[in-house]
């Protein structure tokens, strides 16, 4: 490592949890979904062989600490405890062998549970509210178990249902598991395991937090009573595993919470109502001196969950400064997570202010990134956009549980940015049967994916953009400046497209398709906004004029449009100092399912933290002089005084022509999506060319 760059030095220098040395500072934190024993998965518990091959690809690009996604003690299917299937340890045992051959160490995280975070679906929730079908597919999924929390209380996901206690008799069986599972996982040659979780507002976190927990019995009240169960839980394992075998404990520094589902802004004065830093100074040591040998810390809970899942909102390295002051008040390594900064975290390091950077989702979007930081070539690592929509999109909105596909349920922690993730079975690169000439017409990120992954394949591309401009529609997604992970795509993509012979015309619009010496055509030619037929919408703004700085507008501005692209251009309004008001037909902000509650709810709570006016159940009825006029749900017309009018109301297809024999329209031009469908639905039809 002596050739790497100085301002990453610190990080590979080797350190200790307990006696187990780990060769660098860098640690792949756990993800819902890269379990090595399966998630959600309706056969249950086995030994998963695609997160197997993920973490060995990590190994080999010398990641130094490998931390799996948890591992639920109990099969959420069918009720089993992990523990009593010996023959996936056995599986594990032959792994951990293959994995120690690159050096790097991997610690098994077991959870106790989500309690009341548990994110029941939109199609099991009916299930658990009515008693007869709740009893009856109990023997294949105990809701009543997986929600059962400290004290009764309304699930996160679902305010309509209410989360059963906790038995002392669940709490000493899940005690007890630990303990013989993290046994099991010593003896397969696993290096450590990690309790999830007094972090994030998980189970643990529930009973610690006394806004959670109103319990009167020894696992309630007290500080002491509090932390009960977690502490229990790392001298159990102790007891089994030995006093030298480390047991780190996922760990949040602050709740970040103000209240019921309402989280706390970055820099904001508010009241704390759960963990606040007085209480995690003492709890810190506490846990410390109970026998965890690691802090894997962030902040947040799932009612403040963009402090541990950091949207773009989120400034980077959000929880640096909260992990090094708890980090004064113990004696154990702290590991600190969170949009983490790799020149920012080895220069933490470096002060002794963490031990070591936690890092999560760019393993996701880039396995070889840490190779690429140690060879100082920044530049190639394609860049996580903090998304979700692949890995985590659990989404929700006012009045619905978890709205996320069952596919997506059953399929965490794939990337939007890189199909093959957890996906290796589906989507692979081979060489092309035969060597086609392809023209893509189109250069937006579909476009250059598509380009990109046929000369992968061995065609002769040949890619056709009408604009002296790469990037398509997501250079117009990218402008604002808390999107500088957007821009750094774009700019990868353009110079992974440089690497390989793609024949770029750029300035060059294809009018007529039978003109192309191709044998294949891809039409990757996006979408064009909506109208709507509305007096005075020609004197709008568009989305796109105004996020191209095409078109100025004034100090008062009405956005019309509260999805996503509407809500992120009233956030941008606001941090250039203008007063921006949204209005939106739908009964709340972002209802459209597949986008991550915690990039969500980070704008909903900005919005209401910030007083920006939203109109909900409200149509656009005319654009005036001045003022725009609403009309609610009642039929009720009224007038908000407005500078300017900024019109986001979605988009629709715009093929160039539509798909034939030897013609594959791909992307938004296909269908309007995001990333993820525009980048796998490239996949999926250059795959077969």
């Amino acid at each position: 490592m002596n050739n790497v760059n100085d301002k990453y030095k610190a990080l590979f220098t080797p350190w200790k949890i307990g006696n187990v040395e780990i060769k660098n500072r860098i640690v792949m934190c756990p993800m819902g979904g890269t379990s090595l024993f399966g998630w959600f998965e309706l056969t249950g518990c086995h030994f998963d062989k695609e997160a197997a091959n993920l973490f060995l690809e990590r190994a080999k690009n010398n990641v130094g600490l490998i931390i799996p996604g948890i591992a639920p003690l109990r099969d959420t299917f069918w009720g089993k405890w992990l523990w009593q299937n010996p023959k996936m340890f056995e599986e594990l045992k032959v792994f951990m062998d293959e994995l120690h051959k690159t050096g790097a160490k991997l610690f098994v995280q077991l959870t106790a549970g989500m309690g009341r975070s548990w994110a029941i679906t939109e199609l099991v929730a009916p299930l658990h509210k009515n008693k007869f079908t709740r009893a009856l597919v109990k023997p294949i999924i105990d809701t009543s178990h997986e929600l059962a929390s400290p004290s009764p209380q309304p699930s996160r996901w679902a305010h309509d249902i209410e989360c059963p206690e906790m038995t002392k008799e669940q709490i000493h069986e899940i005690i007890e598991a630990f303990a013989k599972t993290a046994k099991l996982c010593k003896d397969a040659g696993v290096d450590g395991v990690e309790v999830h979780a007094v972090h994030e507002g998980y189970l643990l976190d529930q009973f610690a937090i006394e806004f959670f927990n109103k319990r009167e019995d020894e696992y309630g009240g007290s500080f002491e009573n509090r932390y009960r169960f977690a502490t229990e839980v790392v001298k159990e394992i102790k007891k089994a595993c030995g006093k030298d075998f480390p047991v780190s404990l996922r760990y949040s520094v602050e709740s970040k919470m103000k209240g019921f589902c309402e989280g706390a802004m970055p820099g904001e004065d508010y009241v704390e109502v759960g963990r606040n830093m007085e209480e995690s100074e003492k709890a810190a040591k506490y846990l410390q001196d109970a026998g965890y040998d690691m802090l894997n810390a962030d902040n947040g809970t799932y009612d403040s969950w963009y402090w541990a899942h950091p949207p773009m909102y989120m400034p980077e390295n959000c929880n640096l400064d909260d992990v090094a002051h708890i980090k004064k008040f113990v004696d154990i390594p702290v590991v600190c997570a969170g949009r983490m900064d790799a020149e920012v975290g080895a220069k933490a390091v470096a002060e002794g202010r963490i031990d070591a950077v936690g890092v999560a989702r760019q393993f996701l979007t880039d396995p070889q990134w840490v190779t690429k930081l140690i060879e100082d070539r920044l530049e190639d690592i394609k860049p996580c956009i903090c998304c979700h929509s692949g890995c985590f999109n659990f989404s929700s909105s006012k009045g619905h549980a978890n709205t996320q596909d069952l596919t997506d349920t059953m399929g965490l922690s794939r990337c939007a940015l890189n199909p093959e993730t957890m996906q290796s079975k589906k989507y692979s690169i081979a060489p092309a049967k035969k060597t086609k000439n392809i023209a893509v017409i189109g250069g937006g990120i579909g476009g250059m994916e598509a380009a990109i992954l046929l000369a992968k394949r061995g065609h002769k591309v040949t890619l056709y953009e009408k604009s002296g401009t790469l990037g398509g529609v997501f250079v117009v997604a990218s402008a604002p400046e808390f999107k500088e992970k957007d821009k750094d795509l774009i700019k990868w993509y353009i110079r992974e497209l440089s690497k390989y012979p793609v024949d770029v015309k750029m300035n060059t619009e294809v009018k007529d398709i039978k003109s192309l010496n191709a044998d294949e055509i891809i039409v990757a030619t996006g979408a064009v906004a909506k109208k709507i037929p509305v007096k005075g919408s020609d004197t709008a703004v568009e989305a796109v004029d105004y996020l191209l700085g095409n078109k100025t507008v004034g100090e008062n501005v009405v956005v019309i449009g509260g999805g996503l692209t509407g809500c992120e251009i009233a956030y941008d309004l606001y941090l250039k100092g203008k007063k921006p008001t949204i209005v939106e037909m739908q009964d709340d902000l972002i209802t459209t399912k597949g986008i991550c509650l915690a990039n969500t709810s980070y704008l909903r709570d900005f919005f209401k933290t910030n007083k920006v006016p939203v109109y909900l159940e409200t149509s656009l009825s005319e654009i005036g002089d001045g003022k725009v006029t609403l009309k609610d749900k009642e039929g009720k017309t009224f007038d908000v005084n407005t500078d300017s009018v900024i019109l986001s109301v979605g988009y629709n297809p715009a093929p160039l022509v539509k798909k034939g024999r030897h013609i594959h329209v791909i992307g938004d031009a296909a269908e309007v999506g995001n990333l993820r469908t525009v980048i796998w639905g490239a996949w999926d039809t250059c795959m077969k060319l």
